[in-house]
């Protein structure tokens, strides 16, 4: 039918449901082609960087400096890797690097060994499978590289102590004044004042206020995630018209922040930066069955409005906190689950290595997430930019070292690395997803388990007396080695989740400190068998406050490392904070680069507005509902996003707040609306996560031949902030719609607009669910299609359909006729094509 194709055009081009043609001013204010592709651009080659800092360059130095480098003093081949240009110019075989085309990337041809006459490095055995993928998808994001000329240009003894003296961010913030405005009707809070200064200072002028169901929209989006009722669109258009703007939107706000549902939307913004994941990620990608407890941690410390400095304490230091009882110990070695639920290469045998790579991905999570700066990539090297030597590097890595991470994974074929779990006090009603075993079970684990630890002493003689040219009491093959590791590790996996009497424990990922304090040396090169001379535990000298503080011998020095990241001098914790809060509602951050606040981040566009945040936000007591509450009820928040020629031409990237930008909502945000509006979200918590109900241990690679696991990894009616993050296999709602990578530190997510996601919106049966569920209510709801018109776009859009929408969507259904569904619905064909049309249009999944 000619209808139904001019539908299915509309979700192809990603169209707002039949608004072409008559109401092209709808699209006007969207942003082009080229503007998305720039914001696009910016954010791949932030993420893009950020890989190549941590992941890249690392191997770069280790692996390719001796041979390549100015810094050695040799180009073998004509080939040097120390700076953008060398290595994308390449020697005498032409470029290594290829930006954007893997396949012709001689450098990634070489690491790979799929060249005979050209391995490398040569006479070391091949880089590790996790590595030259990481090198594949640097060069498939475009081989975003900083170094460009920096090796030409900074001394060899640069620390980039330079940079604390002088870059913005690593200065405290300072109190400033709103600015005294003239003829200034239009501002009704301080953040306004900073706002319309800054405007006038560049002949702008901010926009009118949002229409109050526009408004109301984008507030419950920005603060629960969920879509307002057509009663709360009602009654707040009320309010406006009774009592005025300002009361209606306080009294809305007031009542959004003390909801359970602020918790889930504003944890998972946390949770994306905290890296969260269910599985180790990399190579083996072994479950976490046990970290939804951290999840849990984070929504109910949002909802409780815990502040943020503790928050951030119990994330570092948890374990090293005082308590009051029971449930307050659980609660806070949960907490540390932070620093524990990163990603694990246990395909790696080398347990230094292992561990080493764990110290650095928390330093690096720790760094980029709580003060935006990259330290982790002063692991190999002093930081080329910033005020981070290789120094203080290896003093937080003391830290780190002294601390035990107990994340949970067993040996098995699948992991080359065990990993204890950490016990938690027993609580009542206490929430256990693993099993028991009968006691008897219990004594003949145990018997198993010490027969097989005495077959591997034995084996560890034979292995001495072989080594001292004797003769050893019993033979063992490779393969009885194998038996006994891999016998034992599901054993010890088992026995650490039960006591004595074969009954259940709570158990949780987290840290706790070690038996030894350790002083890490200065790795040459990281190279974990090149040690230096040993550094004291402390923290970036470079970032300093008033008040003096040591580590205990007896400590690791986490608490003391959460005192120094939260202490009111510090320049970053506040401002990084506020910074990210302030993104989520309007689209960019004052500081673009919202995860780098260093010298190669952006510069903050109202510098005086971010410091009196930060200053008020510590005031105040850290608190993110007051920050929030201080934001959406700002005048600059009311704006519309309509598009005007002169400002767009003046401030093509809205960098000083003219209107609010359209913004297209997260895959949850999507995903959860649709279960609203069909009138099936289950609002309560469940137990758990799929990973701990179903999946438990079993490798990633292998859960596809699961049959109790649906194979969008979705299938339920719960929020979406309680679907498995499981690392390189999402459900396909989140990996679809620019999930945040949960491998990396991500603020800002991606956002892309490809046909994919028209296809899943046509085709998924997750989204034909929704579709039946929502004409259903309609058919429930009213008795004609006109009224049943008019309430579907109140509940997709919180609006009512315009004449031209009301004329084509009646003829549509019209058209369609009465024939019906197959499923108890009691709905027609043609109603639930209509449905799923609207909860695939643009308009749907873009707030104004």
């Amino acid at each position: 039918m000619l209808v139904r194709l001019i539908y299915c055009i509309c979700l192809l081009s990603n169209s707002s449901l039949m608004l072409v043609a008559d109401e092209p001013d709808k699209f006007s204010t969207s942003l082009s082609a080229t503007e998305t592709e720039t914001a696009d651009t910016s954010r791949t080659s932030d993420s893009g960087i950020e890989l190549f800092e941590s992941r890249i360059r690392p191997v770069l130095i280790k692996h390719c400096y001796d041979c390549h480098s100015t810094e050695s003093g040799t180009a073998e081949g004509g080939l040097r890797v120390d700076d953008r240009h060398a290595i994308r110019t390449g020697g005498s075989r032409g470029p290594a690097i290829v930006p954007g085309k893997p396949n012709a990337s001689l450098l990634l041809s070489a690491i790979s060994h799929s060249d005979v006459d050209l391995k490398m490095p040569p006479k070391e055995a091949k880089l590790s499978r996790n590595v030259i993928r990481d090198f594949e998808k640097w060069i498939e994001m475009g081989a975003p590289d900083p170094r460009d000329g920096e090796l030409s240009t900074i001394p060899g003894d640069w620390n980039g102590m330079q940079a604390a003296k002088t870059h913005w961010a690593y200065q405290k913030p300072r109190p400033s004044a709103p600015p005294e405005l003239e003829d200034d009707s239009w501002s009704v809070s301080e953040v306004d004042r900073f706002i319309l200064a800054r405007l006038r200072e560049h002949q702008l002028k901010p926009a009118n206020d949002a229409k109050p169901q526009i408004l109301i929209r984008r507030l419950h989006f920005d603060l629960v995630g969920l879509p307002p009722s057509p009663e709360a669109v009602n009654q707040f258009v009320a309010t406006c018209e009774a009592k005025g703007i300002d009361q209606a939107l306080t009294s809305e706000v007031d009542r959004l922040l003390a909801s359970p549902r602020f918790g889930e939307r504003w944890g998972r913004h946390w949770l994306d930066v905290a890296r969260f994941g269910e599985s180790s990620g990399k190579e083996a990608n072994i479950p976490f069955p046990h970290a939804w407890r951290y999840r849990d941690f984070v929504i109910d410390s949002i909802n409780a409005d815990v502040p943020i400095d503790r928050f951030f304490t119990e994330q570092l230091a948890g374990d090293l906190l005082p308590y009051e009882s029971d449930e307050e110990r659980a609660r806070l070695l949960i907490a540390t689950g932070y620093l524990a639920v990163g990603t694990k290469n246990l395909s790696e045998s080398n347990e230094k290595q292992f561990l080493a790579d764990i110290y650095d991905e928390q330093i690096d999570s720790m760094s980029r997430g709580m003060l935006a700066s990259s330290v982790a990539c002063a692991r190999c090297h002093d930081h080329k930019f910033d005020p981070f030597a290789m120094r203080d590097y290896y003093s937080l890595v003391g830290i780190f070292a002294s601390t035990k991470t107990y994340f949970g994974t067993f040996v098995s074929p699948a992991s080359q690395q065990g990993g204890e779990l950490m016990s938690l006090p027993r609580l009542p009603d206490e929430v256990i997803l693993h099993k028991g075993v009968p006691e008897k079970k219990v004594s003949e684990m145990k018997e198993q388990f010490a027969d097989l630890r005495a077959e591997a002493a034995e084996m560890k003689e034979a292995q001495i007396a072989l080594f001292t040219g004797k003769k050893p009491k019993k033979v063992f093959t490779l393969r009885d080695a194998l038996a006994n590791i891999w016998r034992t590790g599901p054993l010890v996996g088992k026995l650490q989740t039960i006591n004595e009497q074969g009954e259940p424990v709570p158990i949780a990922m987290g840290v706790l400190d070690s038996d030894k304090m350790i002083e890490s040396p200065v790795y040459s090169r990281g190279d974990v068998n090149r040690p230096g001379d040993p550094v004291p535990r402390a923290f970036p000298q470079a970032i300093s406050i008033s008040e003096s503080l040591s580590i205990p011998p007896d400590e690791s020095g986490r608490r003391e490392l959460a005192m120094w990241l939260t202490h009111p001098d510090h320049p970053l914790t506040s401002r990084v904070f506020v910074n990210r809060v302030w993104q989520h509602l309007f689209g960019v951050g004052l500081v673009s680069t919202v995860d780098n606040f260093g010298t190669t981040g952006a510069e903050p566009t109202h510098p005086e507005l971010l410091d009196n945040l930060a200053l008020k936000f510590i005031e105040e007591g850290w608190s993110l509902k007051t920050l929030i509450r201080k934001l959406v009820l700002s005048r600059a928040y009311r704006q519309d996003s309509s598009f005007r020629e002169t400002s767009f031409l003046s401030d093509p990237e809205n960098q000083f707040l003219w209107h609010m930008p359209k913004r297209r909502l997260e895959a949850e945000a999507i995903r959860d609306a649709m279960l609203v509006i069909s009138g099936e979200l289950d609002t309560t918590r469940p137990e758990g996560s799929l990973v701990a109900r179903v999946i438990h241990e079993q490798p990633i690679s292998l859960i596809g031949l699961d049959k109790r696991l649906p194979k969008d990894l979705d299938g339920s009616l719960h929020r979406s902030v309680y679907l498995p993050v499981i690392r390189d296999r999402l459900p396909d709602v989140l990996e679809l719609f620019d999930f945040a990578e949960p491998s990396l530190v991500t603020g800002d997510r991606e956002q892309t607009n490809v046909p994919v996601q028209a296809l899943y919106l046509m085709n998924s049966p997750f989204v034909l669910e929704r579709a039946r569920g929502l004409a259903t209510r309609l058919m429930n709801a009213a008795d004609n299609d006109q009224d049943r018109m008019r309430l579907a776009y109140q509940l997709c859009f919180s609006r009512e359909p315009d004449s031209f929408e009301e004329h084509y969507g009646m003829k549509f259904l019209a058209e369609a006729g009465e024939k019906k569904d197959d499923s108890q619905s009691g709905a027609s064909i043609g109603l639930i094509s209509f449905c799923q049309s609207l909860l695939s249009t643009a308009e749907f999944r873009n707030i104004d």
